[in-house]
């Protein structure tokens, strides 16, 4: 199996049980080896007090983007830490687009960075997440 092949495998198991994701109408774009896109469109029930969209959709798109990602490899993989800095106001209708990006993975540890963005490219999010790998894999061990 090529490493193409294996995140491709390990995402179709994962969105298999990924109930949230998928609840909240997220799409896997696409996915690579310590790479994932996720999008999502921004819906009434969405909105805060203001009217904009809740920063905790906005993290939880993004937190889903780098699941995929680290978990592209059939290694068992969770967030160790998050943080998240909001930088544009997101409108309802919105289609935003989370982009994760491996930066770095060594032993059990892995740094990714995620961009959210409108369909026009306007930065709206930037995430940066640490994981860290735990028993088990996705694929099982004939992988």
């Amino acid at each position: 199996m090529t490493p193409q092949e294996m995140a491709e495998a390990c995402a179709r198991a994962m969105w298999n049980d990924d109930s949230a994701s998928q609840r909240l109408g997220m799409v896997l774009d696409a996915v690579g080896p310590g790479h994932a896109i996720l999008s999502m469109t921004i819906t009434d029930d969405m909105t805060n007090g203001h009217g904009m969209c809740h920063g905790g959709y906005i993290f939880t798109l993004a937190d889903s983007a780098f699941a995929f990602a680290c978990n592209s490899y059939n290694q068992r993989v969770v967030a160790q830490q998050c943080a998240v800095s909001f930088l544009n106001p997101v409108a309802r209708g919105t289609r935003l687009i989370a982009t994760a990006s491996e930066v770095s993975r060594r032993g059990r540890s892995g740094i990714y960075d995620v961009r959210v963005t409108d369909a026009d490219g306007t930065v709206v999010a930037e995430f940066r997440g640490h994981s860290r790998s735990i028993k088990g894999t996705h694929l099982g061990e004939e992988a």
